[in-house]
């Protein structure tokens, strides 16, 4: 048996069958994982850029890095268990959760010093906002031309990230070196990631008639 789905951002219908109640804390719980997962493989890009003069310390990497992304991961899971059951007011706000990838750098002692004297730190604030607008694009759920200028502007910032191992063709990274390639290829592959995660806030809200719990255990 199907029900009628009618979208929230356009009003158009679409016919669905009826589905199981979403979990909430299932939702949350995977995004926690794969948002700290995320976190651990771009810090591995960042480890695998630097090389040597690479450090680990509690703060710099579990409270500037790792948390970021279960914050994220938590606000992108929550977002996609609202989007399946309807929405709520203003919920598309959740996308901003990204955002703590830019906000916990700037935490560190002299990170607004650097940002603004050195340029230290840039990354942090293009990476979220360049996936956001990847996630914009990819939703297709917008004006064309506000999702084509989204699409451009998160393939250069991929281009860019794909390309910055090979800034200096003699270093260890060059683009005909096995390393050099894994890193240009970690780079990439986590911003297409984060990108599709961006997507959940922009999509169409499912319109879906979930039996209530009553009428499933009683079946």
């Amino acid at each position: 048996m199907s029900s009628t789905r009618i979208t929230a951002s356009t009003g158009a219908e679409a016919s669905t069958a009826d589905r199981p109640r979403p979990s909430a804390a299932a939702h949350v719980a995977v995004g926690a994982i794969a948002g700290l997962a995320w976190a651990a493989a771009f810090r591995g890009f960042m480890a695998g850029l630097a090389g040597g003069a690479s450090a680990f310390d509690w703060y710099g990497t579990y409270v500037a890095i790792l948390l970021p992304g279960v914050i994220a991961g938590v606000g992108l899971g929550w977002a996609e268990y609202l989007r399946r059951t309807g929405g709520r007011p203003h919920w598309r706000w959740l996308a901003l959760s990204v955002l703590a990838f830019t906000v916990a750098p700037l935490t560190m002692p002299g990170a607004f010093e650097a940002l603004f004297t050195q340029g230290l730190g840039g990354g942090a604030i293009a990476v979220p906002l360049a996936a956001l607008a990847g996630g914009y694009a990819l939703a297709r759920n917008g004006p064309l031309w506000a999702r084509i200028g989204c699409g451009i502007l998160a393939a250069l910032v991929l281009a860019a990230l794909a390309a910055l191992p090979f800034g200096d063709a003699t270093s260890r990274l060059a683009h005909d070196l096995p390393r050099g390639v894994w890193v240009a290829t970690l780079a990439a592959s986590c911003f297409a990631v984060l990108c599709i995660a961006c997507m959940i806030p922009f999509r169409r809200v499912d319109r879906v008639r979930i039996p209530p719990r009553g009428d499933r255990a009683s079946g």
